[in-house]
């Protein structure tokens, strides 16, 4: 028998898809032609948002800003652990103008905020795990911002080598299900090179390994409370592995949001003190 998951509240924040388009491609999901729904998307976006409010989470929001259309991915804004910002500074120079307004927003908020000097995504290429943050590189966030992150939290970096261009951000590739030192995650291996799947292998035993198509489905785009892991309802093998294990999907379709290589997760930034 499955043992019994307990949630914990968590803080989000996030950011209204007022402005959302693909305009440009910086990822093999974006095709600027590309039509977007934009009435499909503030939906899609607000039901995310109903969910977690309904499941006990709190949910911040920052305005968006015209003329920044991937701004609605609050994910990669930056990495808050123990109530200290370590900010964004992307590598696309579309984005870049983001970074300003989520640090205003962190500030405002009674936040410092640190800006790195190397290209790093914030959430999207790192995801604390434990007693670790796993750090995402190969398209994104350079090995450089991983050293000034752990010197930064004073917590040990897991440097983890991307190698799929479809699941450019570690947070197409992988999910952290638990908090507490006992954390496990769910991945998909092929996502990663060699060397890195050795690395997870060692460090996370009893982790849930996620099928391509289930990836390609934005599975692994997915939150965790601990107990209720809202996630795309197109990854129906992997809702299935977490049944089993004793987690309850909850689906929720940002499909409108995969034109621009993005999800559930990327939706979300969390704010943890």
């Amino acid at each position: 028998m499955a043992e019994s998951r307990v949630p914990r509240p968590r803080r989000f924040l996030v950011c209204e898809p007022n402005h959302f388009d693909v305009q440009y491609a910086i990822n093999p999901w974006m095709h600027p032609d590309t039509s977007v729904d934009i009435d499909l998307a503030r939906g899609q976006w607000q039901a995310l948002i109903n969910a977690y409010r309904a499941h006990g989470h709190t949910v911040d929001t920052v305005q968006p800003v015209a003329d920044l259309p991937d701004m609605v991915f609050a994910a990669n804004s930056a990495l808050v652990l123990a109530g200290r910002v370590f900010g964004s500074f992307f590598h696309a120079p579309q984005r870049r103008p983001e970074s300003t307004v989520y640090d205003s927003w962190f500030k405002a908020a009674g936040f410092d905020v640190y800006r790195p000097e190397s290209v790093c995504e914030g959430e999207g290429d790192l995801i604390p795990a434990g007693r670790y943050v796993l750090a995402g590189t190969g398209f994104r966030t350079t090995v450089e911002a991983h050293r000034e992150v752990q010197e930064f939290f004073g917590v040990p970096v897991i440097s983890l080598r991307l190698v799929d261009p479809y699941f450019y951000h570690l947070d197409t590739a992988l999910f952290v299900l638990d908090d507490g030192h006992d954390a496990n995650i769910v991945y998909y291996p092929e996502a990663f090179s060699p060397g890195s799947r050795e690395v997870l292998e060692r460090l996370f035993p009893d982790a849930v390994l996620a099928t391509r198509e289930d990836a390609q489905a934005f599975g692994l785009n997915s939150v965790s409370d601990g107990r209720h892991v809202f996630i795309s309802p197109g990854a129906t093998a992997l809702a299935d592995q977490l049944v089993r294990h004793g987690y309850v999907p909850v689906p929720v379709d940002l499909s409108e949001f995969f034109k621009a290589g993005g999800g559930i997760k990327c939706c979300t930034q969390e704010i943890r003190s």
